[in-house]
């Protein structure tokens, strides 16, 4: 078997690199070492001193290899980190003005509000703070070490410094702040949410600002990542299926990387303080710790310090946000007046978790053989965790964050018991109609953990909160006393950001390394003579000519071209030309950039050129007989154009690239496309990954729009999308005139893409309460350390999947909690903390655990993993492990809970889609075999898998199905005065197809409405506008808007459903001779298709297996 392409010397393990030291029988070789970068030559970073953009690349790169050319002889270090402000330098701020915004439950300004006089901090200096604009001497623990690791397979020894214990640096990231110099902050509503309200306080309410002592900026000591689990070895279960399956558990806790990487080692040496900790947080300990680290270490004494305080100010808007931090250390004087515990908060939850009564129905045992109408008649929510009301009505909406496991298990070994995996799933940055938005000076955080107080903290008095992560007491800074939302003094406890368990900070100036960055916009377009045959530049072009006005963004925003077949083509927009100017290099072995002053400029002042340079370039191209494709040397040449600044690279592709660096060869044999040894699900080359990670390192994230007919090798080119937190859209066949349909997705898709909201330069943390711990991540980014996502770009369209393990036993707790922090710039130059919490019970029965089992989410996680073993093993590895988490979860339940052996198969109420699930994606492009998918379309859904929300994947997996010829207005939905049916679902076999009805198929992307051959003459011609069943055209793709009652509700549920997601799903409109009723057929999932079981026959083999 081939192996996966290593990882580059010199750079951290990944998205989806287990960081467990399990065994593993499908293992690659190993265990490796992953190391924990950080280096004064790191990856990628902008030499430029902090607060200042390193502008203008020369006209002429040096004759020695320098940043495009890419000589990765060794470890590709782009630019030096030294310049970052390290952990001795303190940052000052001018105060900040009070501005307008309104509470949330006043409709009229609030009434000037005058603050209680604040202590006076300036004499209470903490040890180890020091005075504003002081520099604090380096702290004697503070060790640079150089102890040898051992290497991943294929690396070079590298000259990066290694971390203590169980944190890791992160190498800086560039951060932003606002537009508007410190002190005169005004604050605009983020594009996708509501205007800004009124003011909680009107100007010059505020006292004046005071200045605290410092607090400690470092992290305490996380959990290490990676336990290896509790009890042996997984054991290999013969399947009849393929031969040699894994256990679940190998599944579960493989430690196989898509690239090869493993474990993360901790070295002997103090942390290293570097700029995204110095920010975000977290994961750091400032005190060394032998290695290997302990299992689990306590919290030591903080050192650092923090930031002046200013006066708080609220809003409460519907806007992007970002993690802050910021903790005070005022102590207060002892008689603070008695405070009441109020009814919420884990004090209370603790109290009344005892008498809680839970709801068994998830237990009810269901005979899977016998009991076939198991499919819910509505779309499946997420199970609600058995937590007091008071606190569930605070907890975190599902649909931004959710636990496989309701009810977490107390131990590994119960964990290990279940044999189901223990994961999270985010959509931390999807659109929301209501975000409270939060601005104040003082973002309060733990002293230890850097947890953001939260609803699920416990305040002990009024002066003390203790974090319901690492139970740390915190004093409450004298600013959180008041409360704007009341305007009353003396409650911290109601202030909203322990009232909503998703809230966004406008995060202070101490959250930025340099000037928040301005929206940059590049565009490369393929422009050789195949792809001027799609025509996809017309309709590239004239999008973006709608839309340009609409791009996120403001009076800095920059936007410039890049065009490319065998040559590289420029377009500067200089103002003051009559036209734009087109300057071609050819030398696309020493890519330089032509006068780089004028290719990316502002986009408002040099309007005029750029829509001439939009209408002009469809027909610049249309007789070029230029058949090559140089598009390795295109990215190089945007790369170095927008390093600089970082931000957002759009690339148009509709080939192999042929020429130049990463050009690429044909690997697809048509009739080997899913035999076991299908290897090609790897990179050919890892050039697109460096590139991806020098991008990365400078802010610059690619999304890649592919619109090819020929194989493209996706699981190469995707790699500059997955690596720098881009996206992958996928266009098969695309031509304009061929395939018609294909133009109104790219429209409609390129519209959303080009005005939906969007951050710059973010990264993102997961936290987790103390004895839990996180070990593998999924989706599209870079893990800079081992637990800090670093997210060049952020969009409201991007999902994410972690998993995690039980580190220590979680004894006398009866709640565990769940932090996400996402730090980001938005498009308006705010930086900003969106904070995600989530509270979950623990249990410590078995039973328990299966009750609050959560099947989307599991499926949705093992999704995730099985495209990871997908690369690092093979596709029927894969599948096996898939058919196998089935086999292990029933089999523990049927033996360990079950107290009465049944007949038949026997699931828990909660699992009885289990099967049904796991079969869906056993029939999905991402892992089906048979010769009909195509590489590039497999590939294409694998990236959809890792990184789509919860939500569209299962979607995508198991398609929704309903009848459509007798809608009615029962149950409606009354949205904005439309009437939105809402009929049944059913279950996915042609069982249920009748042919005098008419149905549509809802697969996420793609729908179908299937007209039944003896389909009523009503519908026919109400709602299709024929005369009868022979007269559907063949090609039908939309339905006529006819003033019927039918046509007007059908209309209506198929718009809604499409305006429930980010893309769009192109509707089909098949009979029962249409050439895609096979497609249509291929999707019932409860019948035999190709190569592939009917539900009936997948669950009589899990039962012999079960029953074994």
């Amino acid at each position: 078997m081939a192996q996966p392409a290593r990882p580059p010397a010199g750079y951290p393990s990944h998205n989806g690199a287990g960081q467990q030291p399990y065994s593993n029988v499908f293992s690659l070789p190993g265990p490796v070492q992953n190391q924990l970068m950080h280096s004064p030559d790191g990856q990628g970073y902008s030499p430029s001193v902090p607060g200042s953009y390193s502008h203008q690349t020369p006209a002429k790169v040096p004759p020695h290899p320098s940043l495009g050319q890419y000589n990765y002889s060794g470890s590709q270090n782009v630019s030096q980190l030294n310049s970052y402000q390290g952990p001795g330098q303190t940052l000052n701020r001018p105060p900040l003005a009070p501005f307008s915004g309104s509470p949330v439950q006043q409709t009229g300004p609030a009434p000037q509000v005058l603050l209680p006089p604040l202590q006076n901090s300036a004499a209470i200096s903490s040890a180890g703070s020091f005075p504003p604009g002081a520099t604090p001497p380096v702290l004697s623990n503070w060790q640079y070490s150089q102890a040898p690791t051992s290497q991943p397979l294929g690396s070079q020894p590298s000259h990066l410094a290694h971390v203590t214990g169980t944190g890791s640096p992160q190498p800086p990231s560039s951060l932003s702040g606002n537009t508007n110099p410190p002190g005169s902050y005004q604050y605009a509503a983020s594009p996708g949410g509501p205007p800004l309200q009124n003011s909680y306080m009107k100007p010059g309410s505020a006292p004046p600002p005071v200045t605290q002592p410092l607090t400690p900026l470092h992290p305490p000591a996380r959990p290490p990542l990676g336990p290896p689990p509790v009890g042996g070895p997984p054991l290999i279960r013969p399947s009849t299926l393929t031969a040699g399956p894994p256990n679940t558990q190998s599944l579960l806790n493989s430690t196989a990387s898509r690239e090869g990487d493993a474990t993360s080692a901790a070295s002997d040496g103090a942390a290293v303080q570097n700029s995204y900790d110095a920010l975000e947080g977290g994961g750091l300990t400032a005190t060394s710790h032998p290695s290997p680290a302990p299992p689990n270490v306590k919290m030591n004494r903080s050192v650092g310090y923090s930031y002046p305080a200013l006066p708080p100010g609220y809003q409460n808007t519907s806007a992007p946000g970002a993690p802050g931090m910021q903790a005070s250390a005022l102590q207060y004087p002892d008689g603070s007046k008695h405070f009441h515990q109020p009814a919420l908060g884990t004090n209370h939850l603790s109290a009344s978790m005892g008498a809680l009564s839970l709801q068994q129905e998830g237990l009810r045992p269901v005979n899977l053989l016998q009991e076939r109408n198991i499919l819910p008649t509505t779309l499946l929510k997420a199970p609600v965790p058995n937590l007091h009301e008071d606190i569930q009505k605070l907890n975190c909406n599902p649909e931004l964050f959710r636990c496989t496991l309701t009810n977490i298990p107390q131990t590994q070994a119960l964990l290990n018991k279940a044999k189901l995996p223990l994961g999270l799933l985010l959509h931390p940055f999807k659109d929301l109609s209501q975000l409270p938005v939060v601005t104040s000076s003082t973002i309060v955080r733990c002293r230890s953990c850097r947890t953001y107080i939260n609803p699920f903290v416990s305040f002990l008095d009024q002066r003390r909160w203790k974090c319901n992560l690492c139970y740390r007491v915190n004093d409450v800074p004298e600013e959180f006393m008041y409360n704007p939302v009341t305007r009353v003094y003396g409650e911290p406890h109601k202030r909203p950001e322990v009232q909503n368990a998703t809230i966004e900070f406008m995060a202070p100036s101490e959250y930025m390394l340099r000037p928040p960055q301005p929206p940059v916009y590049l565009f490369v377009f393929d422009v050789s003579h195949n792809a001027v045959e799609t025509g996809y530049l017309n309709t590239v072009c004239q999008t973006l000519l709608d839309n340009l006005d609409l791009l996120p963004g403001n009076t800095r925003t920059k936007i410039g071209f890049i065009t490319f077949d065998s040559t590289i083509h420029f377009y500067s927009l200089q103002e003051g030309l009559s036209q734009p100017q087109m300057l071609i290099v050819s030398d696309i072995e020493d890519v330089f950039i032509p006068m780089p002053e004028n290719l990316l400029v502002n986009l408002n002042e040099n309007k005029e050129l750029i829509q001439d340079l939009l209408k002009a370039l469809p027909q610049m191209f249309t007789k070029s007989l230029e058949t090559q494709s140089a598009l390795g040397p295109a990215l190089q040449a945007a790369f170095k154009l927008m390093s600089p600044t970082g931000g957002r690279i759009s690339v148009f592709q509709t080939q192999l690239p042929s020429v130049g660096m990463g050009a690429l060869k044909s690997r697809e044999e048509p009739n080997q496309r899913a035999t076991a040894k299908d290897i090609h699900l790897t990179p050919s080359t890892d050039f697109y990954k460096k590139l991806a990670l020098d991008c990365s390192g400078q802010q610059v994230a690619v999304d890649l729009f592919l619109l090819s007919g020929q194989y493209s090798d996706l699981a190469s080119l995707g790699c500059i999308s997955r690596y720098s937190a881009g996206s992958v859209y996928y266009y098969q066949s695309y031509h304009h005139k061929h395939n018609p349909v294909q133009v109104e997705k790219l429209q409609k898709e390129l519209k959303r893409y080009l005005t939906r909201k969007i951050g710059f330069e973010a990264v993102m943390r997961i936290r987790c309460t103390k004895g839990l711990s996180i070990h593998t991540f999924h989706g599209n980014f870079f893990v800079r350390s081992t637990d800090l996502l670093s997210l060049p770009n952020v969009n409201p369209d991007a999902g994410y999947a972690v998993q995690m393990s039980v580190e220590e036993s979680l004894t006398d707790m009866q709640v565990v909690s769940f932090q996400s922090a996402l730090l980001y710039t938005s498009s308006k130059g705010e930086r900003r903390i969106r904070v995600h919490t989530m509270c979950l019970p623990v249990v410590t029965t078995l039973s328990d655990v299966y009750l609050g089992a959560d099947v989307q989410a599991i499926t949705g996680l093992l999704a995730n993993m099985a495209v990871d073993r997908s690369v690092s093993a093979t596709l029927s590895d894969a599948r096996d492990a898939l058919v196998n988490a089935v086999i292990d979860s029933l089999s523990a339940y049927r033996s360990a809970v079950l107290s009465i052996q049944q007949p038949g198969l026997t699931a828990p109420s909660s699992l009885r889609l289990f099967p049904l699930y796991v079969l869906a994606l056993l029939k999905q492009k991402a892992f089906q075999t048979g010769t009909s998918t195509r590489l590039d379309e497999r590939i294409f859904t694998m990236c959809q898998v890792k990184n789509q929300p919860l939500v569209y994947l299962m979607l995508m997996t198991h398609p929704s199905l309903y009848r459509v010829d007798n809608l009615t207005d029962e149950g409606a939905l009354n949205i904005n005065d439309r009437t939105i049916p809402q009929p049944p679902l059913l279950q996915l076999s042609v069982e249920k197809l009748s042919r005098d009805g008419a149905y549509l198929m809802d697969a996420g992307s793609v729908m179908f409405l299937w007209i039944g051959k003896n389909c009523g003459q009503s519908f026919i011609s109400q709602v299709l506008g024929v005369p009868n069943y022979g007269s559907i055209p063949q090609n039908m793709t939309h339905l006529p808007e006819l003033d019927t009652a039918e046509s007007i509700r059908i209309t209506a549920f198929i718009s809604w459903l499409r305006e429930q997601r980010p893309f769009f799903p192109i509707l089909y409109i098949i009979k029962d001779d249409s050439p895609l009723k096979s497609s249509f057929l291929q999707n019932m999932i409860e019948d035999r298709t190709e190569s592939a079981l009917s539900y009936y026959e997948f669950l009589l083999h899990i039962q012999q297996q079960v029953n074994k």
